[in-house]
């Protein structure tokens, strides 16, 4: 006979499609807690920038992976996959639903595919002369040594494309092999109409701004963080470095900022959309009809 896993619910999505939102109501509604799955929101100091979702919105639901690490220090998809997994472990032994929530998806599938990552050591060396390259100049070297990676890697984030580079010049490509099967896994994926996620974006941006998240920026650089690390956490953290740098103005800020964040839901869902085993929905009501059932298997 064969032994039964644990059960593991993913909630995935483009940005500003509302994962928190749907996983907290089912968290409430099947007994669950969270396990946050986002490179970003790990970090402290990071709330707006990252988009982290706020102790009050939370509604009491215990989340994990949240405010867990310096943005001083690289925290790697080998670390996230150890606290992760302990995370979980934790939820089962209260005989409560682990449910994994997060738009970072080469994140979410070392962690729910359970794949022994490669360890390679960071050559500091490499390091340094690599980060005198543009995010561009870095995509070309990786697509070159490893199209396959090339494909997967997030273009702007200078931090994953050098440590991509990294594995795959030590080991000739990046590591596709040794995957574990630890949990049986339900994917929902949030579906959202194209041009209405852009107004979603829009307002959610709009809001952040007013809420402090140029000031927010600003901290980490009085904490000591040089502009060029803050620029490498990409996205909202790039184009307000710029800004404060003087080196564009608010307009052409706010102008470059919707427009990445439009790219990067586009190419999340792009990504998504070629896992054949995400079941897609469009409101709590057809997700919760979807976990009841899997959960009575």
């Amino acid at each position: 006979m064969k032994e039964k896993l644990p059960k593991v619910l993913v909630i995935l999505g483009p940005t500003s499609s509302g994962k928190s939102d749907l996983a907290i109501k089912i968290a409430k509604k099947f007994n669950g807690e969270i396990v946050s799955c986002d490179s970003l929101q790990i970090y402290k100091g990071m709330d707006l920038s990252s988009g982290k979702i706020s102790k009050k919105e939370r509604k009491e639901i215990q989340h994990y992976l949240l405010d867990v690490a310096s943005p001083k220090r690289q925290f790697s998809v080998a670390q996230f996959q150890k606290k992760a997994k302990k995370a979980i472990k934790k939820i089962l032994k209260k005989g409560k639903l682990p449910i994994v929530c997060g738009g970072s998806w080469f994140w979410l599938k070392v962690l729910i595919e359970d794949i022994e990552l490669p360890e390679v050591k960071p050559n500091f060396l490499s390091r340094k002369k690599l980060q005198k390259k543009s995010s561009k100049e870095l995509y070309l070297i990786l697509k070159k040594i490893d199209l396959k990676r090339s494909r997967e890697v997030e273009k702007n984030n200078k931090v994953r494309l050098i440590r991509s580079i990294e594995i795959a010049l030590d080991c000739f490509e990046f590591p596709r092999i040794k995957k574990r099967k630890s949990y049986e896994v339900l994917k929902i994926g949030i579906e959202v109409p194209f041009e209405k996620l852009k107004k979603l974006i829009f307002l959610r941006l709009q809001k952040r701004l007013k809420q402090g998240m140029i000031k927010e920026v600003k901290k980490l650089k009085e904490s000591g963080l040089s502009f060029k690390k803050i620029e490498n956490f990409g996205l909202e953290c790039r184009w307000i470095a710029f800004y404060l740098q003087g080196k564009i103005d608010f307009k052409k800020m706010k102008e470059n900022l919707f427009k990445e964040d439009c790219h990067f839901a586009k190419k999340q869902i792009n990504v998504f959309k070629k896992d054949k085993e995400i079941v897609w929905i469009k409101n709590f009501l057809e997700a919760e009809k979807i976990v009841k059932k899997w959960l009575k298997k």
